[in-house]
């Protein structure tokens, strides 16, 4: 009986055959969830309207104009002006920026630390698991709010200040959610054929473990944009954001709040609903690349 051996040209061919299969399953899963592609599809007009709204709609942002102060939609302020005299639509395209910087920042270093963290815990166990959890959970006794507050005390937030403090406190739950699925992967047949064979341990949690997280993971991580949205404009609600002339669609909802009984409703509703919108969009985003990664780990 002959063996064939392969040439690593062939190998290579045939891997690169494999992965673009694997992508085309995976935009034609995404693309079937129509619910999900429409979200796609907000989430993306709402990154034009902030990043490319202020480029073709000039507003002045940084100086106050008490003349126009509260004024209502007309057609030289689509959206009326904010209690500073600034044109609304523009206060809501510049908001948006950093909003949305926010939450994609913190999703992305929560995730990315939070996995880390579980997936040593998880997988080496033993007094490493217990002083790294120990550690977690310590840092979840601490109140988000109080901790905001003292720090705004000693120093002027900035926005990559809060985007630290905020991921400070969003990477927990996820390592604590690595952690538990590391436990239950780490007894697969297939991790211990790899310790079996001598694999190296990173290699083992890079190459056999951490691929079959990527459903849990990116969920998670979509689900920490959202949240940090929402943790951004909440403190900013408070007064406890990056001070004027800095602005999002948090400290927007303040202006409107104090002016609502005004009737000034143009300063409240637009951001309440941009920001629903946006977290909405991701939220959904997150379910429909649950179902695209699971589908291929399946063809694997």
């Amino acid at each position: 009986m002959t063996t064939v051996v392969q040439s690593p040209a062939v190998l290579a061919d045939r891997e690169e055959r494999a992965a673009k299969s694997l992508f085309s399953l995976a935009v034609r899963t995404f693309l079937e969830n129509r619910l999900a592609v429409a979200c796609a599809a907000m989430l993306a007009l709402i990154a034009l309207f902030s990043f490319v709204g202020p480029l073709l709609y000039h507003t002045n942002q940084v100086s106050a104009n008490l003349l126009l102060e509260n004024r209502p939609p007309s057609w030289a302020h689509p959206l009326g002006t904010n209690p500073n005299g600034q044109d609304e639509l523009g206060s809501l395209m510049v908001g948006g920026q950093s909003t949305l910087e926010v939450g994609l920042a913190v999703g992305v270093l929560a995730t990315l630390f939070g996995l880390a963290w579980g997936l040593v815990a998880g997988y080496f166990g033993g007094i490493v698991d217990a002083v790294l959890m120990r550690v977690v959970d310590a840092l979840l006794s601490i109140p988000f709010l109080f901790f905001v507050v003292l720090l705004a005390s000693f120093v002027t937030p900035t926005l990559w200040l809060i985007i630290l403090v905020i991921t400070a406190v969003s990477w927990l739950s996820t390592a604590r959610l690595v952690r538990g699925e590391t436990l239950s992967l780490r007894t697969r047949d297939y991790v211990k054929a790899a310790e079996g064979y001598g694999s190296s341990r990173p290699r083992i949690m890079g190459r056999h473990i951490t691929p079959n997280l990527l459903g849990v993971v990116v969920v998670n991580g979509t689900l920490k944009v959202a949240d940090a949205i929402l943790i951004f404009a909440s403190i900013s609600f408070l007064g406890l954001g990056v001070p004027p002339p800095a602005t999002n669609w948090g400290q927007i909802l303040t202006d409107g709040v104090n002016n609502l009984f005004d009737g000034y409703w143009w300063q409240l509703w637009p951001a309440a609903v941009l920001i629903v919108l946006a977290v909405l969009a991701v939220s959904v985003l997150g379910d429909a690349l649950r179902d695209v990664v699971e589908k291929r780990l399946q063809y694997r």
